[in-house]
């Protein structure tokens, strides 16, 4: 298996012959696709196992589910060809590991709000790796580092950049030296999986903000159209032929404007063949509850709809669908995890928008940045179709469909491989 130089970095800062070994943290952050994460938990799985006996250390992401998404499902294969033995008791999100003679349990955490630093709080651990840091509360981020008290420990963060007011990176990236932490700023380059054609093509194909964190992996502010990389020439025909599924994504309006979106998925492609939007400032009248019911069942047309993603705050227009029998799932309205999860399913065409979506497609040349506000946010207009489309690709991205899936699973319930 080919390592880059950085790659190789991040494999042997802890080792006795590193001149980084006494340090207490390590942070990767950088480019998407720069293979950060996944040396990273060779690294930390492979400390682990050298360094102690019968410890606790905690995996951390947004979910336990993107955790085994996105750092086991890559590492774990290569580990236990190295020998390593894992045991996975899914009920209580822990990993038990097994290697020349030591074992070690593995605790897996959700850090996506603020409770969760209460499911950590407690805790004795020798070390934590947390992906997706800058994605995490401080409060949980804070917690898991207090937790970290065994003698030795080290904690491990990997992260793709936001705006330079984030917190993490004011407090973790830019006082690295004084915090006794490691840095190593990953791009694309740096992961030799990648081929030259994938690099132009992100490349070619990202501009603006996007294209600075995503590509070059800087902390940079961002501006501008939240989509700048979206136009005309990316907006398709409706395909011909049949679909093997049907989904339905909502933001709810009374005063604000309401809209549906109609998604089919064709393999592993998901296009928004129709859609409802109402204007009731424009049209005149405010629409129903029950009202709004009807139109869905308008814009279904009689197909088997899978899934009814919905703004969470809808909680009568939800209570109204189940009513009705619609299967409904309240989405995940995590604003900027939302927007990097949408931006990546459109360019890597996942996600396709089509041509009778037209005020989907008007909202994408209107969606911006608020360049007044500290930190990002957008502004509060012309997000109505933003919104439920984000809604839904974050459904996606929650279930495992984003970006390969969810791998192969490997062992069962209190197995031993």
């Amino acid at each position: 298996m080919e390592f880059s130089a950085k790659q190789r970095l991040v494999l042997s800062w802890w080792c006795d012959a590193s001149p980084y070994r006494d340090r207490e943290a390590i942070i990767c952050d950088g480019a998407v696709r720069s293979g950060k994460t996944f040396c990273m938990g060779l690294s930390f799985f492979c400390w682990a196992m050298r360094r102690f006996d019968g410890a606790g250390f905690a995996l951390c992401g947004k979910s336990a589910l993107s955790v085994r998404r996105n750092v086991l499902s890559g590492v774990r294969p290569v580990l236990e060809q190295l020998g390593f033995q894992f045991r996975e008791k899914r009920g209580q999100n822990l990993l038990e590991a097994a290697f020349e003679g030591r074992k070690n349990t593995f605790y897996l955490f959700g850090g996506g709000d603020e409770a969760a630093g209460g499911r950590i709080q407690g805790m004795t651990l020798a070390g934590a790796f947390l992906d997706e840091a800058a994605l995490m509360p401080r409060s949980f981020v804070e917690q898991a580092v207090a937790r970290c008290s065994v003698e030795g420990a080290k904690v491990w963060f990997s992260c793709n950049p936001e705006g330079p007011e984030h917190w993490f990176y004011k407090e973790w990236v830019c006082r690295a030296r004084e915090r006794r932490a490691l840095r190593v700023r990953f791009a694309m380059e740096d992961n030799p999986g990648l081929s030259k054609q994938m690099l132009e093509r992100y490349a070619r194909n990202f501009r603006g903000a996007f294209y600075r964190r995503f590509v070059l992996g800087e902390w940079a502010v961002a501006e501008g159209r939240v989509y700048d990389f979206f136009h005309e020439g990316m907006v398709r025909r409706v395909p011909d032929g049949p679909f093997q599924e049907w989904r339905v994504s909502c933001d709810y309006g009374t005063v604000n404007p309401m809209s549906m979106g109609l998604w089919g998925r064709r393999g592993r492609v998901w296009y928004r063949v129709e859609e409802f939007y109402y204007d009731s400032r424009r049209e005149g009248r405010q629409k129903t509850d029950g009202e709004y019911v009807e139109e869905l069942e308008r814009l279904a047309a009689g197909r088997q709809v899978s899934r009814v993603i919905v703004d969470p705050s809808a909680a009568s227009f939800m209570a109204a669908l189940r009513q009705k029998g619609w299967p409904v799932e309240a989405a995940d309205n995590e604003v900027l995890s939302g927007i990097r999860v949408t931006a990546e399913l459109l360019k890597t065409g996942r996600l396709v928008i089509c041509s009778p979506c037209r005020d989907a497609i008007r909202e994408f040349s209107l969606y911006c940045w608020d360049e007044k506000a500290k930190g990002d946010r957008v502004v509060k207009r012309f997000d109505h179709a933003m919104d439920e489309i984000r809604y839904f690709g974050m459904s996606l991205e929650k279930e495992g469909r984003f970006i390969g899936g969810f791998g192969v699973e490997r062992g069962g319930e209190g197995t031993w491989r």
